[in-house]
């Protein structure tokens, strides 16, 4: 995304984002799902206070939004099944699960250490941070067992100056979280239901 696709006000906010997530610090970004709180996965410090912010316990993973199918290849092993819905679904409302490539094997980001949930989101601004961060360890921005507010002066609210910077959206975010589809344990599991439907997800995965 240029500045010039971006209009000076989200440019700005753009490169604020970018600058005080590569500084380990916690940052607010829309996707095209709910609206997230986004760290370094490199960080274990960063990685740390999502957790802390989200009062969410470390039992849980912690997923990871790239810029593009290759940059979540890198951190990543896809076998077909990944392939076909990577190819169709992303950018998109899909998270897979795949086992770690040494790339990612140190980062910690909560329970399983041997796979990596990963997502492109269709969502340019975003986009545009994570070209300039790398993949960021993303969860949504919400309290542990809360709803995840809509906007951002709503998870300002919540969150306030625990949050370094946010990437505004003029848009309201949806309440639905990610589809989650587990390709790391044998055969495919949806883990979490999401706005992708279910019969049309077996399909890709069939090779259809």
């Amino acid at each position: 995304m240029s500045p010039e696709e971006a209009g000076s006000q989200r440019w700005d906010e753009v490169q604020d984002v970018a600058r005080a997530a590569l500084a380990g610090n916690l940052v607010v970004v829309p996707t095209d799902t709910v609206f997230g709180i986004a760290a370094r996965p490199d960080d274990p410090a960063a990685t740390r206070r999502i957790f802390e912010a989200k009062r969410r316990p470390r039992d849980l993973t912690l997923p990871v939004l790239a810029a593009t199918a290759d940059a979540a290849r890198a951190l990543g092993r896809f076998d077909d099944r990944a392939d076909r819905l990577v190819a169709r679904l992303w950018p998109g409302v899909v998270t897979v699960v795949v086992p770690r490539t040494p790339a990612s094997a140190g980062w910690d980001l909560g329970g399983d250490r041997d796979t990596i949930g990963l997502r492109v989101p269709d969502h340019p601004a975003t986009r545009a941070v994570l070209e300039r961060t790398g993949p960021l360890a993303v969860s949504s921005a919400n309290r542990s067992g809360e709803e995840t507010p809509t906007t951002v002066r709503g998870v300002r609210d919540v969150f306030g100056d625990e949050i370094a910077a946010y990437l505004h959206d003029p848009n309201p975010a949806s309440t639905t979280a990610s589809t989650v589809v587990d390709l790391a344990h044998g055969d495919a599991r949806i883990l979490r239901a999401g706005p992708v439907d279910v019969e049309e997800l077996l399909r890709v995965l069939d090779g259809e």
